[in-house]
């Protein structure tokens, strides 16, 4: 038995801090929330507990430390791409994540899902890193937003990908690519629906799968007991997806209030990942790549507290490495900054993304709950950058970081 005392934690479901803040872990639960401290005592002093935070879109195996990411899709093979993964799991650990989704690979692998293998690591005790849902490879058209080839116009024949890394065309192919995606163990099936801001597809908006192949991805998944979460921006892309029956909009940036609605109406979520229109260095990118960053981003601003504001159910994620793995919390920051009440947002980090990987297991600090547990040095209730300074990290009753 182990005993966290603090100042307070946070009851994510009233919006309550409650103090003091004691919780009873046995093994990897909570088996006790108030009374008398029992057991080993860690004593967090004027710290705050809250549930550790969860990111719905990272992408582990891209970004950290030395990459140049124009020639990491042909100079990192998957051994090199897996130690970079390591330390940008261990880094979004400690920034008091413990839960993310892992949203498509789309880099060559031979058919290997890297992050399939990073989350087995992980929960082996092998390495650090938060649980991860992986979506193995990315689902996409050839030429699409996801097609590593378009991120910086390769020539035909330098990166050949196969059905198995996710480039997929028509009913047939799609059908095949999220089969063998959920052979090798993914857990979720990410889509490209739509183009998008950093790559040489043209309009952000254009819906990329036609609405037969959208439909025949989701009976795949949905079949097998697995959500879809879809790369998606423009108004009408949106639409086709929710009617197709995907389960999560990635980004959303172009969308307009019909979309809204019918979002709304179907239960789908949102994770809109806004803070990398306030952080994403586009000084160096290609003009035409610049152009529509000046357009997009400042819409991306406005449309998440739209469809707040309309019921959406709102997922936080931030599509690291486009925010650096370990500052995970700045999109907390940047949702208040939109708009959003601190307590809606921290529900977006915890609960609502609990529910979105249908995990009943987490999300708050209750009994019989996973004993992931962070700390803060404040109230994030009144200041929500608070949560950019998390001084304690536990996950399943292991202690990580106690600054």
């Amino acid at each position: 038995m182990l005993t966290l005392k603090a100042a307070g934690l946070l009851d994510i479901d009233s919006g309550e801090i409650v103090r003091p803040g004691i919780l009873k872990i046995d093994g990897d639960r909570i088996v006790g929330v108030g009374g008398t401290p029992e057991g080993e005592v860690v004593d967090l002093g004027d710290q705050i507990l809250l549930p550790g935070l969860m990111d719905m879109e990272v992408n582990l195996l891209m970004g950290g430390r030395g990459e140049k990411p124009v020639y990491s899709t042909v100079q990192d093979d998957p051994p090199l791409r897996m130690l970079r993964a390591v330390g940008n799991a261990r880094r979004t650990l400690r920034a008091g994540f413990t839960t993310v989704r892992n949203l498509g690979l789309f880099v060559k692998t031979g058919g290997y899902l890297l992050d399939v293998a990073l989350g087995k690591a992980i929960d082996a005790g092998w390495v650090e890193g938060p649980r991860i849902v992986p979506a193995g490879h990315a689902i996409t058209p050839t030429g699409g937003h996801l097609d590593p080839t378009m991120f910086a116009a390769f020539a035909p024949g330098v990166l050949d990908l196969t059905i198995e890394e996710g480039i997929a065309n028509g009913v047939d192919e799609v059908r095949k690519a999220v089969r063998y995606q959920i052979k090798h163990g993914a857990q979720l099936i990410k889509v490209c629906v739509s183009g998008g801001v950093m790559s040489l597809t043209g309009a952000p908006g254009a819906q990329h799968y036609s609405d037969d192949e959208l439909r025949a991805i989701v009976d795949e998944a949905h079949r097998r007991g697995l959500k879809v979460a879809s790369h998606t921006h423009g108004a009408e892309a949106v639409r086709h997806a929710v009617e197709a029956g995907i389960d999560c909009i990635e980004h959303g940036f172009l969308i307009d209030d019909d979309a809204i609605d019918l979002m709304v109406a179907r239960g789908t979520y949102l994770v809109p990942t806004t803070r990398l229109a306030d952080a994403m260095d586009t000084s160096h990118a290609p003009p035409e790549l610049q152009a529509k960053a000046a357009e997009m981003f400042p819409k991306a601003r406005t449309s998440v507290l739209a469809a707040y504001k309309a019921g959406v159910k709102i997922a936080v994620g931030t599509d690291a490495p486009a925010i650096p793995h370990g500052k995970n919390a700045d999109e907390l920051v940047a949702l208040v900054e939109r708009g959003m009440p601190n307590l809606a947002v921290l529900q977006a980090a915890t609960i609502n993304a609990a529910e979105l990987i249908d995990s009943a297991d987490r999300g708050r600090l209750a009994e019989g709950l996973l004993a992931d547990v962070i700390a803060v040095p404040g109230d994030p209730l009144q200041d929500i950058t608070v949560v950019q300074n998390v001084r304690f990290v536990m996950k399943g009753g292991k202690i990580h970081v106690n600054d």
